[in-house]
């Protein structure tokens, strides 16, 4: 199963990254940006068929490697 982790900063945590993407998207010409934030988009192939599973390795995945708990938050869905 493929599978699609997206992961952002949490509402209220500073995004200098996203700050630099909006001015140079702003220098560029392009008006009317109110924010921007950047976040991380993770792919990954395993061989679990099955969901209930396969939703507690990803939990595992987030919380022991790919995931700041303090400053992030995560969402994933299964890619067809």
């Amino acid at each position: 199963m493929k599978v699609r982790i997206v992961i952002t900063l949490k509402p209220g945590v500073l995004d200098p990254q996203g700050k630099a993407v909006k001015g140079a998207l702003e220098n560029l010409g392009f008006s009317g940006i109110r924010d921007v934030r950047v976040g991380k988009v993770i792919d990954i192939d395993l061989e679990e068929t099955d969901v209930n599973s396969l939703e507690v390795k990803i939990k595992e995945m987030c919380d022991k490697l790919l995931v700041n708990p303090v400053i992030e938050t995560y969402e994933w869905t299964l890619l067809r």
